[in-house]
């Protein structure tokens, strides 16, 4: 049997890279090791700075005579679209709570026109009741004002019957009166006739 191992391209890739890096670490370890090269990086960077510096006030300029929004503008119109939908969220929260408001006070509204509706029909009731009172009330009036005729009349006629009796009694004893007259002027006529023997003839 064979003991190689296969080949394997990755594994030499990787000594290779090893191999490279050791070598670029060590470039650097010596570059920055070495005072003039600090000072040529910084005397660079600060070099590109001012280059970027007075690029980006060449392209605010240009930007502004061509009227085209710079980095700056876009940075403040993303934080003004930020505010804005926050004020839009917080917007339509309050939104959110005035329709809640609405909808209960739309139901104490609904309630409450329930109840004067009740109100009112109680209200047209009792007027036809008040009515319907009053009506009694005047038929009762004119009841005891017939009533009180009535006994005007029937007093009237209490007395017409009083009236009459002590008429029948005046009447009566006249009547007794009379019969008296008459009766003492029998007894008178009598008393003048001559008496008359039973069984002797008058004509003799």
């Amino acid at each position: 049997m064979s003991t190689k191992k296969p080949y394997d391209p990755f594994d030499s890739f990787k000594k290779y890279s090893e191999v490279l890096e050791k070598q670029i670490n060590d470039f650097i370890f010596l570059w920055s090791n070495n005072n003039e090269f600090v000072k040529m990086a910084n005397t660079g960077s600060e070099a590109n700075s001012r280059y970027l510096e007075a690029f980006r006030k060449n392209q605010e300029a240009l930007a502004g005579v061509l009227n085209i929004p710079t980095k700056n503008d876009l940075a403040n119109i993303a934080s003004l679209t930020i505010q804005t939908e926050e004020k839009v969220v917080s917007l339509e929260e309050q939104i959110w709570d005035l329709q809640d408001s609405l909808k209960s006070q739309s139901t104490e509204i609904e309630t409450v026109v329930e109840i004067s509706k009740e109100i009112i029909k109680l209200t047209k009731q009792l007027k036809t009741e008040l009515v319907k009172t009053k009506k009694e009330l005047a038929d009762s009036k004119n009841l005891q004002s017939e009533l009180q005729e009535i006994r005007f009349e029937l007093n009237k006629l209490n007395n017409l019957k009083d009236e009459i009796e002590i008429l029948k009694g005046h009447v009566q004893k006249d009547d007794q009166k009379d019969v008296q007259k008459d009766d003492q002027k029998d007894d008178q006529k009598d008393d003048q006739k001559e008496p008359v023997l039973t069984g002797a003839d008058p004509t003799k």
